[in-house]
């Protein structure tokens, strides 16, 4: 009997413990399921936050990668599409809704238009700005060299005599594996384009630009207006340009193109903007926040620079550094109080490695009050450059007339000069350097600008109709800008381009078409056709 009570209790211990053992795996299965289908969509903050982690780099490598999710994109639509006020809904912050709605956001659309895809020249040896030695290199370059080409061959490390300084030790070998991103950029700057835009080192690099420990600052010579060159402890170099105004600051009207300060946003936004035009001429550009005492004041070595630092009445720490213009206590740099917006650009490889050739523009300003440009005063101007070398042969003036579309939309009135690569000749792309003078207003725009296209009627196709894509609904050029503007880290601060900025856009882009359009009306030679065969695959829409 005893023995038959014993059985029962442990029967009914077992049965208890299976019993909750059952309800411990369901509650587990509902706290995760629960867990699931919050974690996939972050929200407009958590986005935002995240850029400046190491997770950031899984985001940036999709967004200019561009393969969005079969399943994400049928669940969001089905989820979003009936309601009439995601319609309304700007995609500053909301990256996830716009992807919900259209399955694939319009910055993905755009970039998987075949106009962004189209096949490019098969590169020869000569196409590459510069390359890694090879061991018939090695061969040649005499017993010195050779030793140290075996070095890198045997992948041992050199140890470079800066590290004390603070500086990485070096382990870079053949392998690109083992190069810095930087470092990856430049050995794929080719004759044709500055980067690839499919190349997953540019969200390296970006990534890079905006979380990197700063090893050294000093000022840089040159300009009229205030910059930094900042040191990496990889050997990496980057250019510096502070936020000077406010985003919404407009410049004054009465002010001269030349007078105007430059803007941090407007190299950031010009770089952003140069990628959706498929130029790919401008150098990567990041926002960045930094501190101006721990990140500027307490590491540099130029005395120039650390003797014009200052605590402003209300306790902000300021500096103005030494330059022509704008570099006084009239016109400081201050942080709130230590923290500065700046832009960052990666550097283009030294001009020992890579020298450049800087070209004066046919269709650059007088710089002056009360002069006007030859250009300005002669219809004609453009037959007496196609007759000046190098624009009488080969496409220089056409990169020049996409330079100046780019210009015109981002209304930069100061490009007095542009530069070529001296390895590739007349035969290559325009570097679009130094935009810190761009989207400077938005309710004005300044068709003179437009002085290249208007006088020499004559445009690439793929440029047209790139131009012509990104005036559509379903590619509008403000949409897709405010989008790829939110990838940056400083749009989690403010975005990066005002409202009106965006609109103003839309509009310019409308002038460049009309003007087209007129050209063609009274003369047939106006598009120049880059693109043979694109028209067995063309999806452009009429």
């Amino acid at each position: 009997m005893v023995r038959q009570n014993v059985g029962w209790s442990t029967r009914s211990i077992y049965l208890a413990l299976a019993c909750l053992s059952l309800t411990l795996h369901l509650l587990l299965a509902i706290f995760c399921l629960s867990v699931l289908q919050t974690a996939c969509v972050l929200p407009a903050s958590s986005f935002h936050s995240t850029l400046s982690s190491p997770r950031m780099d899984t985001r940036h490598h999709q967004s200019f990668s561009h393969s969005p999710s079969s399943s994400d994109a049928s669940s969001s639509s089905h989820e979003l599409k009936s309601s009439p006020q995601n319609d309304k809904q700007t995609l500053t912050g909301a990256r996830n809704v716009i992807q919900k709605v259209n399955g694939r956001s319009k910055l993905e659309s755009l970039f998987n238009h075949p106009l962004y895809n189209l096949p490019h020249p098969q590169l020869q040896e000569d196409d590459c700005l510069l390359r890694v030695k090879t061991d018939e290199d090695a061969e040649d370059a005499g017993s010195e060299d050779e030793e140290r080409e075996g070095d890198i061959k045997n992948d041992s490390e050199w140890q470079s005599a800066s590290q004390e300084e603070g500086y990485d030790k070096v382990t870079w070998t053949r392998d690109v594996e083992t190069h810095p991103p930087w470092l990856r950029f430049h050995l794929g700057i080719s004759r044709w384009e500055l980067y690839n835009r499919k190349d997953p080192n540019l969200a390296q690099l970006t990534h890079y630009l905006a979380t990197q420990r700063i090893l050294s600052v000093v000022q840089k010579t040159g300009g009229t207006q205030l910059k930094l060159l900042l040191s990496f402890p990889n050997y990496g170099q980057a250019l510096l340009k502070p936020m000077k105004q406010s985003r919404d600051a407009e410049t004054d009207v009465n002010l001269f193109y030349f007078s105007d300060f430059e803007r941090h946003n407007a190299e950031i936004a010009a770089f952003h903007l140069d990628r959706l035009l498929g130029f790919n001429r401008i150098p990567p550009v990041v926002g960045r926040l930094i501190n101006v005492t721990s990140e500027i004041r307490e590491i540099t070595t130029d005395h120039r620079l650390s003797r014009t630092f200052f605590t402003s009445p209300v306790g902000n720490i300021c500096f103005y550094g030494q330059c022509e213009s704008y570099c006084s206590t009239e016109h400081p740099v201050c942080g709130q109080p230590h923290a500065l917006e700046v832009s960052l650009a990666v550097m283009l490889p030294d001009l020992s490695l890579a020298p450049r050739r800087s070209w004066r523009s046919p269709w650059r300003r007088s710089y002056s009050r009360t002069k006007l440009a030859r250009w300005q005063k002669d219809p004609a101007y453009c037959n007496k450059v196609k007759q000046t070398p190098p624009y009488n042969h080969g496409t220089r003036l056409l990169d020049l007339i996409d330079m100046a579309v780019l210009d015109f939309l981002m209304s930069n009135m100061d490009r007095h000069h542009y530069e070529t690569f001296e390895k590739f000749g007349n035969e290559t792309f325009l570097l679009h350097l130094d935009n810190g003078r761009a989207f400077g207003r938005h309710s004005r725009d300044e068709p003179s600008i437009l002085a290249p296209l208007q006088q020499c009627c004559r445009i690439r196709r793929s440029t047209f109709l790139r131009l012509h894509l990104l005036s559509l609904p379903d590619f509008r050029l403000s949409d897709v800008m405010r989008e790829s503007l939110a990838q940056d880290p400083l749009a989690g601060v403010a975005p990066l381009l005002s409202e009106p900025h965006l609109t103003a856009l839309d509009r310019r882009l409308a002038t460049v078409l009309k003007v087209v359009q007129t050209c063609q009306d009274w003369q047939s030679d106006v598009i120049y056709n880059d693109m043979e065969g694109y028209d067995e695959h063309d999806q452009h829409p009429d």
